[in-house]
């Protein structure tokens, strides 16, 4: 006998007409209907099907054993739940074989956060298996709302409430649009999230999109006892509001009056995590509205009630610095951060280069500085920059090659001890060791070098070697190197750890 097919059939947010003409076929041409529900036998995705629905149909009810409550399972909750999706497997698999075809009904979406996931991954690789997708809750209750989730450039974020609330408030301040499933009882640390990340008034509640007894409001007018399972917070469009709402968006904003500018501070973060941090560092960053910067970075910045957050990618230091200065144009007090010193290959010089090309008029800026990687790196060994030395970037994006050699051929023969940034990525494979061959024109090839990588992270790796020995393999845009000078020295201390100094004076 041939077996059935098994379909994951998504029914859409509730109002049985907004389920595909596709979903409606198979739902009425299927032999076999499974859904879930809870104890007390009814079912939401079967109530939404229900006009599909025809006689002589089997129906293949898969009931939860738990839903909120608890449960003397040895395995807890999720032991419990575990054993269930296999049960409820074996019931559908049994259709399956004598040939009868499936159709799983799903509210939403059946692989956005449905529950017909886990039947997929127990029975596809078994049996054909087709997903029909639904649309989702986040496009109802974007529709019922009347506002767009996202336009242009802007990042939406797809964010369960079951989070810690100080994690929902970071990712939250890093985003411009967001959807919060998952309420019900996680309502109130939802709504504390919300306000931590500065956003709660710009918020909206949708409950029970698309149904009868939908519900839409500011999410700051919820009473958190009236909020149910099937409801979601809602961020939509910063710029759509900002037109619609008459309210100009503080990176659209226009100058702010005479004498009202806010400030740029472009802070250093040092090179890893808070005990890298100084106090006036810290202090800045805890007087911001806002902190700019790479995405990574701002993670790091502990997350303060009202603060917004702006974050990108690595390659767009113009554009960040651009919109840092439009923000304190407007009379905001901005951080702009960066790792280790904010003045070595970082974002002083992108925010002053975009002052000196006219932007930001009026507004102040200042630099507090940070710990820097070489610094942090030299640390780890002893003392290597203990005499003069050159700090050097081998990265050639923002500077042909050859002016790089010209400089390590100049320090080389200056007898510096050298700090390498950006010494290779996955697209500059080649210059670290056309960097080596340069110095060794002028040192021996048993100079120490140091290859430091992560330093103060959770990957920290600090390896002593030679300027002869180094295999530029081994080395990533993580690593920072120190290549010593002819009188820096390697000695051996307690338990066999190197000590890597360089000298005061020349012998």
């Amino acid at each position: 006998m041939t077996p059935g097919k098994l379909y994951g059939v998504g029914l859409g947010p509730g109002d049985p007409e907004l389920m595909t003409v596709k979903a409606a076929r198979l739902i009425g041409e299927a032999g076999v209907i499974a859904y879930h529900s809870a104890r007390h036998g009814r079912s939401i995705a079967r109530s939404v099907a229900a006009p599909y629905l025809r006689e002589g149909q089997l129906e293949e009810p898969l009931v939860y054993p738990v839903t909120t409550e608890t449960t003397d399972h040895p395995g807890g909750y999720e032991g419990a739940i575990a054993d269930f999706y296999e049960l409820s497997a074996k019931k559908l698999a049994e259709h399956l074989d004598a040939g009868r075809d499936v159709v799983v009904l799903c509210e939403g979406d059946p692989f956005f956060y449905g529950s017909y996931m886990y039947m997929h991954e127990r029975l596809s690789g078994r049996y054909t298996a087709e997903v029909v997708p639904g649309v989702t809750s986040v496009s109802a209750a974007s529709s019922v709302l009347g506002r767009p989730l996202v336009q242009r450039d802007e990042v939406f974020t797809v964010l369960p409430g079951t989070l810690p609330a100080p994690e929902l408030a970071r990712r939250l301040a890093d985003t411009e649009s967001a959807a919060v499933l998952k309420l019900g009882r996680t309502f109130g640390s939802v709504r504390e999230a919300f306000a931590e990340a500065g956003k709660l008034d710009d918020a909206w509640y949708v409950e029970r999109a698309t149904w009868g007894e939908q519900r839409v409001l500011p999410l700051a007018d919820v009473d958190p006892a009236s909020v149910p399972y099937f409801s979601l917070a809602l961020l939509p469009s910063p710029a759509y509001a900002s037109r619609v709402d008459g309210a100009a968006s503080a990176a659209g904003a226009g100058p702010a009056p005479a004498g009202e500018s806010g400030e740029v501070v472009v802070v250093g973060l040092g090179p890893a995590g808070p005990e890298w941090l100084t106090p006036e560092a810290s202090a800045e960053l805890a007087a911001a509205e806002h902190v700019v910067g790479y995405g990574p970075y701002v993670a790091r910045v502990p997350q303060r009630a009202g603060q917004q957050r702006h974050a990108s990618g690595n390659r767009v230091e113009a554009d960040r610095a651009a919109d840092a200065l439009e923000l304190a144009r407007a009379g905001a007090r901005v951080a702009v951060v960066s790792s280790g010193d904010p003045g070595v290959f970082a974002m002083a010089s992108a925010v002053l280069e975009q002052v000196s090309a006219g932007r930001g008029a009026g507004v102040r800026v200042r630099v507090v500085p940070g710990v820097t990687a070489a610094q942090a790196a030299a640390a780890r060994v002893g003392a290597p920059l203990g005499h003069d030395y050159c700090v050097l970037s081998l990265s050639d994006r923002l500077k042909p090659w050859e002016i790089i050699e010209r400089r390590l051929d100049a320090a080389g023969a200056a007898d510096l001890v050298l700090a390498l940034y950006n010494p290779a990525s996955r697209t500059r494979v080649t210059q670290l060791a056309s960097a080596r061959d340069v110095l060794l024109r002028h040192r021996a090839p048993s100079t120490p070098l140091v290859v430091a990588r992560d330093v103060g992270g959770p990957e920290e790796d600090i390896r002593v070697t030679t300027l002869g020995g180094l295999d530029p393999s081994t080395v990533d845009m993580r690593c920072l190197l120190i290549v010593g000078s002819s009188q820096t020295r390697v000695e051996t201390g307690p338990g066999g750890t190197a000590i890597v100094w360089t000298p005061r004076s020349y012998g």
